[in-house]
């Protein structure tokens, strides 16, 4: 594999520039004097923030974006061998990297990488960390999946020796990396187009967990089935967190208020460290907190520091984000995308103030909702009402036979109210006929529903 002097700053190009992570890397690498340059599908917020700072972004992937004064070549993992930027890397023999492999290779430049894994919550867990270390001043640099406005957006270029990022398991991309601080959040199935099954799953954790050296940390959730098969022969110990006594770091005293937001009373080591009121609902939101808990912590962050960080997190973009109220409904978007997920925000809005609950859910890739078909329905009947789109391809092109149509009458099976509707503007419609005031719309999943709720509150 190519390997990068970052004393030494080439010219860099990005296929698919656009992307939260490849934008996050390309404005890091511009902080220390690369030339970058990328290309993307369409215009966006990123990458106009981008073009501002001075990188060349191309709109459309043609071979000529790759020119003579290309020196490396970044792509993600949606990039494929016949896409013509990526032809024209291998026939002009430019070094190629993965985006798993620039970001494993940067974070080497740094005295502690701290890298957040799981299934589920790394975007909210590395936040929520986040914010705690800014009310530290630990200057760190932030690499998040979502923008945070606490930094200004999904990056944040500081000059301690504090990295921290999120990890992702999808095609073991993690397995690039080298973490000085690893979190383990949770372990489920899911990306099932790349792994086989759960087993298969496990163990791509087990052998990121096998990453982090000796004086390291390994700090995982307590809850996950068997983890001390997910740390065994580890070379530092675990540390655990969750909700139990025997836990390292805990949580009990668990209190909701009217609005939904949480509290609870943090113990570290058996010991009561003091009171944590947090600005976001969702009891799994306490399981994010207390991971950011403990890697604060075991870096020296003072109580007083979590607590004030913790309680300025008013969550990231697209996690139950509160995006307004007209005619007395409220909207509320949110990223969930996994059965899991959509169990833990419909459980969040059970605490947040409304009378009738309406979940417009865009169901995400083929792969995954046939994969999880029954989980899917079982997740959703907890909303009174579900109004399904089109399920949203991604990267996939093949549908498998599966359909929205499918999951309504799975979800139908359950005795919840479900509709399909085969377009954003006639479930636009049909919410403005249909929602009370009191009501509240949460717009769900990981493409673009989050666009029907916006054009109801214009």
């Amino acid at each position: 594999m190519y390997k990068i002097d970052f004393n030494k700053p080439l010219h860099i190009h990005f296929i698919g520039i656009g992307g939260i992570s490849m934008s996050g890397l390309a404005e890091i690498l511009l902080d220390k004097g690369f030339t970058v340059s990328g290309s993307d599908a369409k215009k966006s917020p990123l990458t106009q923030m981008l073009a501002r700072k001075g990188v060349c972004v191309f709109y459309g992937q043609k071979s000529e974006n790759i020119t003579d004064k290309t020196d490396v070549v970044v792509y993600t993992a949606a990039v494929h061998e016949n896409n013509p930027e990526y032809k024209a890397s291998v026939q002009k023999n430019i070094p190629m990297l993965s985006r798993a492999e620039l970001l494993g290779q940067l974070m080497s430049n740094y005295g502690t990488p701290v890298c957040i894994s799981g299934t589920h919550g790394k975007t909210t867990s590395t936040s929520m960390l986040s914010h705690i270390l800014l009310a530290a001043d630990a200057d760190p640099t932030v690499s998040v999946g979502g923008i945070l406005k606490a930094i200004g957006g999904n990056i944040r270029v500081g000059h301690s020796e504090v990295f921290v990022t999120e990890a992702c398991e999808y095609t073991n991309s993690f397995l690039h990396f080298s973490p000085k601080m690893g979190v383990i959040l949770n372990i489920e199935e899911d990306h099932m187009d790349f792994f086989k099954d759960l087993a298969d799953i496990r163990n791509s954790f087990h052998q990121f967990a096998l990453l982090l050296p000796q004086d390291g940390n390994l700090i995982i959730n307590g809850e996950i089935d068997n983890y001390n098969e997910i740390t065994e022969n580890a070379a530092c110990p675990a540390v655990t967190f969750g909700m139990k006594p025997e836990f390292d770091y805990y949580a009990k005293e668990i209190a909701h208020a009217e609005n939904g937001n949480i509290s609870f009373t943090l113990v570290i080591r058996q010991k009561e460290a003091g009171r944590i009121q947090m600005c976001v609902p969702g009891t799994h939101n306490i399981s994010n907190a207390l991971s950011a808990i403990a890697v604060s912590d075991l870096l020296g962050i003072s109580f007083e520091a979590i607590r004030s960080g913790l309680s300025e997190f008013h969550g990231t973009a697209r996690r139950f984000e509160y995006k307004g109220t007209k005619d007395g409904v409220t909207v509320v978007d949110d990223y969930a995308h996994h059965p899991t997920e959509i169990r833990a925000t419909l459980a969040a809005a059970e605490n947040y103030p409304h009378n009738e609950l309406w979940c417009v859910f865009q169901p995400h890739t083929f792969t995954r909702t046939k994969a999880f078909l029954h989980e899917f329905a079982q997740a959703l009947r907890s909303a009174d009402h579900v109004i399904l789109t089109d399920i949203y391809a991604a990267r996939e092109s093949e549908d498998l036979g599966i359909s929205s149509v499918i999951l309504a009458e799975e979800i139908r099976k359950t005795g919840c109210d479900v509709h399909y509707l085969p377009s954003f503007e006639a479930i636009e419609q049909f919410l403005s006929d249909h929602c009370q005031s009191g009501d509240l719309v949460i717009t769900m999943g990981a493409g673009d529903v989050v666009n029907i709720g916006e054009n109801l509150l214009k």
